[in-house]
């Protein structure tokens, strides 16, 4: 393997506050997997001016494993407090190892100069070879079929998990097969944080799917015959035992209809799953959903309402009846007593005004609702308490944590989860590279 495999660069400028003294950093991030004997690596970073207080940091993490190494590389700006440089070995060998490299300085401009591998690089004494074999991997995919190699003397275990690691500038979900000396997974003897770099570990190979990630709300008079197209920009590295997940809400009342459309992780019972329902109408209000789990990274990606709308009953138009009702459909709120009235379809029989109260993937929102029904009941949703990602209530039953106003921007990502979600165009990014590493 050549040792001119790409670290991914990502960076750019940041103002610092007027009058403060900012620091300049060096600036670099990326993976990639090498030869052992590819290593020593070393490099050249970019430069980027602070925010106004942060200092300089190096990371540093290297994963051997067999005749591989992955190099993770962090440099930037933080906010954390200065410490010196510190070496760290999560697991030595034989087999599997994980050493490390943390630095934060203030000191002056471009103290994070780390650029080589030597301060954590020592190469592995040969082994004799033991009589296990395992199959050794790294993969940001699947290690299905890797190759088995025979494992150095004091080898007593294969190993096979799942990395997920997050921040810094770094995204990423890596499958590792190989020799270790014990079992379970517990490669890095517990951490939780390397640098900026969270780090969790999973023996279920499932586990850290990478999911489309955002929300989007519509509101219009033809949602319910005319398909909308959405692509979003976000993906989202989940939580252990967390699936990708899509949920698409539809509320049509004659003349006026909405939909709510959100992507991201969740958890469920049945992890391969999908299910389309409707849940009133017509004729009169029409309350419908989709609503898809899955076990796979990406696996979220529908991008048109199509999936809802061609299970969609479309009878005849029917003829109008006597009953005028208010229609209004209000994603962010009640809605007003000047809502348009029009006039009911025949079989309905009663006028509607409530409310549908909904939290989940980040989003917190009443949706208010008037309209034309067939039945004197309160629940468009039969006393449903939940539609895919949304836990939802109904007017007044238990609607205590419901009632918050929400605004999230169509198509945002949820601010609690930033820490795992980046830009599509990001995510290329740290893939496609960006600067050479050299022996």
């Amino acid at each position: 393997m050549s040792s001119a495999l790409l670290l991914a660069l990502l960076g750019g400028s940041a103002l610092p506050t007027p009058g403060a003294q900012a620091l300049l950093c060096q600036l670099l991030s990326g993976r990639s997997v090498y030869n052992v004997s590819d290593l020593p690596l070393s490099w050249t970073a970019e430069q980027k001016e602070c925010d106004s207080g942060e200092g300089c940091q190096d990371t540093l993490m290297l994963i051997e494993n067999g005749p591989h190494v992955m190099v993770v590389l962090s440099k930037g700006c933080t906010k954390e407090e200065d410490h010196e440089a510190r070496v760290t070995e999560h697991r030595t060998g034989p087999g599997l190892s994980v050493v490390s490299y943390t630095h934060v300085c203030r000191q002056g401009d471009l103290c994070n100069g780390l650029s080589n591998t030597m301060p954590v690089w020592t190469p592995s004494l040969q082994t004799a070879p033991g009589s296990l074999r395992c199959p050794v991997c790294f993969s940001t995919e699947s290690c299905a079929g890797s190759a088995t190699e025979v494992c150095p003397k004091g080898s007593t275990h294969c190993y096979n998990g799942v990395l997920r690691l997050v921040g810094g500038n770094i995204f990423t979900r890596l499958q590792v097969q190989g020799c270790t000396s014990q079992p379970g997974c517990n490669l890095l003897n517990g951490t939780q944080n390397i640098g900026p770099i969270e780090v969790r570990e999973s023996c279920d190979p499932k586990d850290f799917v990478i999911c489309e990630q955002g929300t989007k709300f519509m509101a219009g008079s033809n949602l319910t015959h005319e398909p909308v197209y959405w692509d979003t920009d976000w993906i989202r590295l989940c939580d252990a035992g967390q699936v990708c997940q899509e949920t698409l809400l539809l509320i049509d009342a004659g003349s006026k209809s909405a939909l709510l459309w959100n992507k991201g992780c969740g958890r469920s019972e049945a992890q391969d799953s999908w299910a389309t329902t409707i849940h009133t109408g017509p004729p009169g209000v029409l309350v419908a959903s989709y609503v898809r789990f899955c076990s796979s990274s990406f696996c979220n990606r529908a991008n048109s309402t199509s999936i809802l709308l061609k299970f969609l009953h479309r009878p005849a138009a029917p003829a109008p009846g006597n009953l005028r009702c208010p229609s209004c459909v209000n994603i962010f709120g009640s809605c007003s007593g000047n809502s348009p009235n029009i006039t009911c379809p025949s079989g309905t029989a009663h006028c509607y005004d409530g409310h549908i109260y909904l939290k989940g993937g980040g989003v917190t929102t009443t949706v208010g609702i008037q309209g034309c029904v067939a039945q004197p009941s309160t629940s468009l949703l039969s006393h449903t308490r939940n539609i895919g990602i949304f836990s939802v209530r109904e007017n007044e039953e238990d609607n205590n944590d419901y009632n918050i106003k929400p605004r999230l921007q169509n198509g945002a990502a949820p601010a609690a989860s930033l820490a795992q979600v980046v830009g599509l165009g990001v995510a290329l990014a740290l893939c496609c590279g960006g600067l050479c590493l050299s022996r």
